[in-house]
């Protein structure tokens, strides 16, 4: 049996630290420039989708779902009912077949996954000694590991390909009462149901397949799977319940273009009113917001601790006052990150919340004056002769 760990050992010179830390200013100026134009585009980006989502819900109309009402063509309207389908999907490879809206076809192989753990001390003169393990366990895995990359590939090859891959179908023509429901409506329908397998439902022409109600395994024995065994199991998108909001086009919907040209269509399961499905709009708009705003905040950070990076090199000669430098200077660029992250939001919103700006521009100064005061405090003083 192959030995399933590697211990590699590497050390970098003072000089060569040094060097990447001058090579990483480059990089951080980008990572800021990205950083604040994500800020900027964030907020632009929430509050038209806020204003789309005001708009469309000042000009909803709920209807039934059958009959299609002439009268409605063009409006943003608001429905609910079953999506269901005529339409029979089929895995040729396996014979798997259901009426539904779609049905995907999950695998996993069983394969090596390399590990690794990193531990690096400093070295007086400032180099670095950087010791990791790597290490390797066998695994089920939905995507093919190349094991040509591994440390230690001896021993621990996986195939180079998958036999079989995972897959959707959907179905064309989805309906609900007497819609149509378009590709966009149809790809917002995703909750998925396990589906039961049977001898009689399951074409198995491999003679190593074995089945249970789970899933198909490939491989010569279930209870010891060697590395390239296979578990092949389905799911189907079945007829469900359904709300939407979107614009009646004939028998069918189109996304609703409000005056900003932002699309509104929504679509959630089981019967919801239309106020329901605004406010739930409005809060994965406030999510998304917030989201983005973290992201925005730690490229900016790591920008500036970049920027800041050869700071720490010049003085982990000393590998003491090299830590103490790296603290001080993350701390630097957590402050500066806000002084630059929390203005640039109230900026972009000063137009369309002046309040919020007026709030998040005094933190960012206050942080600013923070920052300075502490630098200030810490700033050696001169002693007399």
């Amino acid at each position: 049996m192959a030995d399933d760990s590697y211990t590699e050992v590497t050390t970098k010179s003072w000089g060569n630290r040094l060097s990447g830390s001058i090579k990483g200013i480059v990089p951080g100026l980008i990572l800021i420039v990205i950083g604040v134009s994500l800020l900027w585009w964030n907020e632009g980006r929430a509050v038209k989708r806020e204003r789309a989502l005001n708009e469309g819900q000042g000009q909803v109309v709920s209807v039934a779902a059958s009959p299609v009402e002439a009268q409605n063509e063009g409006k943003l309207i608001h429905t609910h009912g079953l999506a269901t389908t005529d339409e029979t999907l089929t895995d040729t490879d396996f014979g798997i077949s259901a009426q539904a809206i779609k049905l995907r076809r999950n695998v996993e192989m069983y394969q090596w996954k390399e590990n690794s753990s990193s531990r690096t001390e400093e070295q007086m003169g400032g180099g670095t000694k950087t010791t990791t393990t790597y290490s390797y366990e066998k695994a089920w895995q939905k995507q093919l590991i190349d094991s040509t990359n591994f440390k230690k590939p001896t021993g621990h090859q996986n195939p180079a390909d998958m036999p079989y891959k995972a897959k959707t179908k959907q179905a064309a023509k989805v309906t609900l009462g007497a819609f149509t429901l378009s590709e966009s409506l149809i790809g917002q329908i995703s909750r998925y149901s396990d589906i039961s397998l049977n001898k009689d439902s399951v074409q198995l022409a491999d003679e190593n397949a074995h089945l249970n109600t789970a899933y198909i395994y490939l491989g010569k024995d279930p209870a010891k799977p060697e590395i390239g065994d296979m578990k092949i199991s389905f799911q189907s998108v079945n007829p469900m319940q359904v709300s939407l909001v979107s614009v009646q086009r004939s028998n069918s919907f189109t996304p609703f273009i409000a005056s900003n040209g932002k699309l509104v269509e929504l679509l959630e399961y089981g019967n919801k009113p239309a106020e329901l499905m605004f406010i739930n709009a409005h809060d994965s708009n406030e999510f998304l917001t917030w989201i983005l705003r973290v992201v925005g905040f730690f490229l900016l950070f790591i920008g500036i601790k970049m920027l800041l990076g050869l700071l720490p090199m010049l003085a982990a000669v000393i590998p003491q006052l090299g830590h103490l430098v790296g603290a001080a200077t993350g701390i630097i660029a957590f402050l500066v990150s806000l002084v630059i992250a929390l203005p640039t939001i109230a900026l972009a919103w000063l137009f369309y919340r002046p309040i919020i700006a007026i709030v998040l521009l005094g933190v960012g100064g206050a942080a600013g004056y923070f920052g300075w005061k502490k630098l200030k405090e810490n700033k050696p003083t001169e002693t007399a002769t």
